[in-house]
């Protein structure tokens, strides 16, 4: 049983290095299409994990998550750079190129929720077993940072979204985005796990 954990623990890590990868990439790829070459200029645009690993978020995080309840794997890679005054889209180019990013790992989720959903006769058990850490680790990821709280992309979608006399939201976000992710992780985390729950029962047909 110890067998099996480990070797989960380590396909969970291993999906989510290359998810949160795919999430940057997308990234510089959405600020590339806008006209901003910093990505791929910094070498950025490139599945190979190495250039994207960040030694907390991407080992020391996900080894703790594992080991807190409710045991489900997080973390990060490294931010991908961009420049969004090279963008051709000024008014929404900063929320497209944020939102590249949950979008790219719902797609993910997507995609092999209907590996899981149609071809479950043509895959053995640990490989729907696998498919489903892949959707819900890539749910995981496109909700919770689809959260409008500093850093998270959502914030950058939300602010953008504002009217100019409402920019000073931002400052507050920004000044006290500790303290808001505290209150979230505590108080408000509960409801997303529900959603989450919720779109990964709709794509993999439970």
């Amino acid at each position: 049983m110890q067998d099996v954990d480990l070797i989960q623990t380590i396909f969970s890590i291993a999906i989510l290095i290359f998810s949160v990868v795919a999430h940057e990439v997308s990234h510089g790829y959405m600020a590339q299409y806008l006209g901003d070459p910093t990505a791929r200029l910094a070498g950025r645009l490139t599945m190979n994990p190495l250039r994207h690993i960040d030694p907390i978020g991407s080992i020391l995080v996900p080894l703790i998550t594992l080991l807190i309840p409710p045991h489900f794997v997080f973390g990060w890679a490294k931010p991908v750079p961009y420049n969004p005054y090279n963008l051709r889209d000024q008014k929404w180019g900063d929320s497209k190129v944020a939102l590249a990013g949950p979008l790219t790992n719902l797609a993910i989720a997507f995609i092999f929720g209907l590996f899981i959903r149609f071809g479950g006769d043509l895959f053995s058990g640990s490989m729907i077993t696998i498919m489903h850490l892949i959707v819900y680790i890539n749910i995981l990821l496109a909700v919770f940072n689809l959260v409008p709280i500093p850093p998270f992309d959502g914030s950058k979608v939300v602010l953008n979204a504002l009217p100019l006399r409402r920019r000073y939201i931002g400052d507050y976000l920004q000044r006290y985005s500790l303290l808001l992710l505290v209150i979230f992780a505590f108080f408000l985390w509960g409801p997303f796990l529900q959603l989450i729950d919720l779109i990964y029962s709709l794509f993999v047909g439970l």
